[in-house]
């Protein structure tokens, strides 16, 4: 039954991780109140995963033309240079505050989601 509940994880992960939506936050949150992962470990995991899924969204967003490369450029530029100082960061932080620190930024993302209104079209 486990084997069913990781398979389910992972694909909602997918699912919504190719759509731009954060499905790494579904597999942490598996990964470590369920499966009993530590948190750095799940993020590496989530990390490794979230590779092949990138690649595959990458090219159905390409070939729709979805895709500004001049912006793209930019901010992978800038996430090359978060994701060091995150990883760096990481290593220096207690797994237990980590994961507290988490939750408040799904809080914090639940909690704009519920009360975000787009503003009208021109």
């Amino acid at each position: 039954m486990n084997w069913l509940w990781s398979a389910l994880a992972g694909t909602a992960s997918g699912i919504l991780g190719a759509m731009g939506m954060g499905g790494g936050g579904i597999l942490i949150i598996y990964l470590t109140l369920f499966a009993g992962v530590e948190q750095g470990m799940a993020q590496g995991i989530n990390l490794l995963f979230f590779i092949p899924s990138a690649v595959i969204a990458l090219i159905i967003y390409w070939k729709k033309k979805l895709i500004d490369w001049k912006t793209a450029f930019l901010c992978s530029s800038l996430g090359v240079v978060g994701a060091l100082a995150g990883s760096w960061l990481s290593t220096i932080i207690d797994g237990a505050i980590l994961g507290k620190l988490f939750g408040v930024l799904l809080l914090i993302m639940g909690i704009k989601q519920l009360f975000y209104k787009k503003a009208p079209a021109d």
